[in-house]
């Protein structure tokens, strides 16, 4: 069984991939969060982010946090801080990632782990979104909206549930406004309440919204 580390950013896609290679009998021996200043990253979603420690707690595995100010390409020497780390730590042998198309993530985090030796696994890569957003949906994933950053989305969005409905909308709206059904466009970002991986749900206590651009709203949750 090899150790693995899951780049963690609290969303539904490394869940997922975390889910999966468990599934595919990975030992996931860490999670690697990183907290970076940049709300416009390229690379590392920023909504909620800090939460992370409380679903490796409900998950109880390992997490390692990086700090970083998030500048473009300069933000790829924190991640191999990180997982640099990860590897000494842990012994881990492969990086999971939650990429789905995006070349710009996967080709970056490939080429760290080429350079430490590690293996990189994409378990949900070129997914079909459709039967992604389902396959979260059957597997008891509870998933939630916690950023918005493209027309029509607005802040009613912030909060809601991936589901049916969800689906169905998100259709329209894919059809309409070429909006990316699972959001890889950066059109919304997500957090996970609970999942297979973890030993109790989470639930929000309290949050805060805000407004960040004409289209783009960030929901900050404090979990109970």
């Amino acid at each position: 069984m090899k150790k693995c580390a899951v780049l963690f950013s609290g969303g539904k896609d490394s869940c997922m991939a975390a889910y999966l290679a468990k599934q595919k009998g990975y030992e996931l021996a860490c999670l690697i969060s990183i907290y970076s200043q940049n709300k416009e990253s390229y690379m590392f979603h920023t909504p909620s982010i800090k939460r992370t420690k409380q679903q490796a707690k409900a998950m109880e595995i390992p997490l390692i946090v990086q700090k970083t100010k998030g500048k473009k390409e300069e933000e790829l020497k924190d991640l191999e801080k990180a997982i640099k780390k990860a590897k000494d730590k842990f012994g881990i042998e492969v990086i999971i990632t939650g990429a789905i198309k995006s070349v710009y993530q996967a080709s970056r985090i490939q080429k760290i782990c080429d350079e430490l030796n590690l293996e990189c696994f994409n378990p949900l890569w070129n997914k079909d979104e459709l039967e992604y957003l389902n396959d979260l949906i059957n597997a008891k994933f509870k998933v939630i909206i916690v950023g918005v950053a493209a027309f029509p989305l607005n802040k009613s969005w912030l909060g809601r549930e991936i589901n049916k409905t969800f689906i169905e909308e998100a259709r329209k709206l894919n059809r309409e406004y070429q909006i990316h059904l699972a959001g890889e466009g950066g059109e919304f970002e997500t957090f996970v309440l609970d999942c297979p991986l973890f030993k109790k749900p989470l639930e929000v206590k309290s949050f805060k919204d805000f407004k960040e651009g004409e289209y783009t709203w960030r929901r900050e949750v404090k979990i109970a």
